[in-house]
């Protein structure tokens, strides 16, 4: 693995280096999500500030729910735990990016002309921009070797870490790869679901011209799909188990799981009353 990269006297952690790929790739995906449904065009920069601010919100999160989990750790050595190139969680990042990412779409949403557009509109094109930008911040956890690989395998595509951030010389699960190629299918799902609001907003408001789905059941199917894809990969993951044999990213990922369920049924049920058969 090649944590870092050595360009003259540069060096440029590989891990920083996909998650700034994964934030990029997400920026085109969120512009091209928001010109499709007549929200703003691609030259207007809600799209970057939409990406921009909640992924920097989120990485420090993600640092300080990681810290979190292990306080002794925190309270021994503050600077070195909060300052590390190591110790990042989905979870904390989830959440802080969330919170400041409804934040700014609220913003765009006051003064937007768009029809139709909610808050809801807003949560289910950045959980697309998400997934795909997660799968490319695993790549960075694979190229450093920061020890979020898997238990040992006897896998062909079983793969050892000697020159990692977290070295290993055993063959064990390449799990970042799972979760990548899991991300870009998750990514693709939740944008072709997508695709029936960007019809309905190029035809008159008919009832066949209704999007498929209500706002609001990309960003459950979100929570639903990366909840259960993190759940099963934890089984062949290093992490500690906390409760009933489960890790936290387990727990976490059941309640995202059950929140996105209700949520996509509520939702459901209430396009279904309001859209004629």
């Amino acid at each position: 693995m090649i944590p870092f990269l050595h360009l003259g006297p540069l060096t440029i952690p590989t891990y920083g280096l996909m998650v700034a790929t994964g934030m990029l790739v997400a920026y085109f995906v969120l512009r091209a999500d928001l010109a499709r449904r007549g929200i703003s065009p691609k030259d207007s920069g809600d799209a970057e500030s939409l990406i921009a601010w909640p992924c920097l919100a989120g990485i420090v999160a993600s640092k300080i729910y990681s810290a979190l989990e292990s306080p002794s750790e925190l309270f021994a050595d503050p600077k070195g735990v909060l300052l590390s190139q190591m110790g990042f969680t989905w979870i904390g990042g989830m959440l802080g990016g969330a919170a400041v990412f409804a934040w700014i779409a609220w913003r765009i949403l006051k003064r937007s002309k768009a029809s139709g557009a909610t808050f809801l509109t807003f949560m289910d094109m950045g959980a697309t921009a998400a997934a795909i930008g997660y799968g490319f911040g695993r790549m960075g956890c694979l190229l450093s070797g920061d020890g979020d690989y898997g238990t040992p395998t006897s896998l062909p595509w079983g793969m050892s870490f000697p020159n990692g951030l977290v070295p290993t010389t055993d063959r064990v699960h390449p799990t970042p790869i799972y979760e990548f190629i899991g991300a870009c299918f998750i990514a693709w799902i939740l944008w072709k679901m997508g695709s029936s609001f960007a019809v309905a907003n190029t035809k008159s408001r008919s009832a066949s011209a209704s999007p498929r789905y209500a706002p609001g059941q990309i960003f459950a199917a979100y929570l639903v799909l990366t909840g259960v894809a993190r759940f099963f990969v934890e089984f062949i993951r290093l992490n500690p188990r906390v409760l009933w044999g489960l890790t936290n990213a387990q727990l976490a990922s059941l309640a995202s799981i059950v929140v996105g369920a209700v949520l996509w049924f509520r939702l459901q049920s209430r396009h279904s009353r309001a859209v004629p058969a």
